[in-house]
């Protein structure tokens, strides 16, 4: 009896010792992908950046998106519960983002506030699904997926300070703005990330399944409409792009 317990009591300092590793390269990766917000704040107010770049950029990660966030939150889901749960999931995720962007469009005054707010209403549920994919998902399915957010949040982030530097604002206030969004987003990750992390499987597949639905939200009614909106047709190879790169990543090797 000793000598079981001495074994689980080593088994488990194995994988405390394992998880550190991990633990690290989550915070890492979360760092990596909302300090993207504050480059793409300096880019939009120091550098220059046209329309039909950003438009093509928002596409390209929006198209990366879409099939990271089916192979890496969503398909996996249905491994751990029916499918008839994980889509419900995925319809009340979409359901609960489209109400939350409609309500805060409604009662915002537009404007570069307005503007803040909806980025970051746009952001939240990418990172939360971030947080969520990073307990489980294998290294290259986490680097389609934050590399896709990454490339989201540089221009919009851009476009999002270069609109900011025509109300007045000073650029120091700008960068503070978007440096506390990026600050907000880094803890929706890290709370999708440990505060799911021990709960069972089933329900952890339909957290993953909720993250997805909010992501497919957020694409239909923020990110292509906005990618068109700023370079037209060159948006359907953009999107198109940016899916088979995302594919390519997840099933190297």
């Amino acid at each position: 009896m000793g000598r079981a317990a001495g074994l689980r009591n080593e088994r488990r300092a194995s994988l405390g010792r394992g998880r550190v590793p991990r633990l690290v390269l989550t915070f890492l990766v979360i760092l990596v992908v909302s300090a993207a917000l504050v480059a793409g704040a300096v880019w939009g107010i120091y550098g220059t950046l046209s329309d039909r770049v950003e438009g093509f950029l928002i596409a390209l990660a929006g198209g990366a998106l879409i099939i990271s966030a089916v192979l890496e939150l969503i398909d996996p889901a249905t491994e751990q519960t029916s499918v008839w749960a994980v889509s419900l999931a995925v319809l009340a995720g979409t359901g609960l983002f489209t109400g939350l962007d409609k309500l805060v469009k409604s009662r915002s005054s537009g404007g570069s506030g307005g503007l803040l707010v909806a980025i970051t209403l746009d952001g939240i549920p990418e990172n939360l699904a971030l947080g969520v994919a990073l307990i489980s998902a294998g290294p290259l399915g986490a680097a389609a997926l934050s590399g896709s957010i990454l490339l989201s949040n540089l221009p919009e982030a851009a476009g999002g300070a270069k609109a900011m530097t025509g109300d007045g604002r000073s650029r120091r206030e700008i960068l503070l703005l978007w440096t506390a969004t990026a600050a907000l987003l880094s803890a929706a990750a890290v709370l999708g990330n440990l505060a799911l992390s021990g709960i069972p499987d089933a329900a952890l597949a339909l957290a993953r399944a909720f993250a997805g639905g909010a992501v497919v939200g957020s694409l239909a009614i923020e990110v292509f409409p906005k990618a068109f909106k700023q370079d037209s047709y060159a948006v359907g190879p953009a999107v198109a792009t940016g899916l088979v790169l995302a594919l390519l990543l997840t099933r190297v090797g």
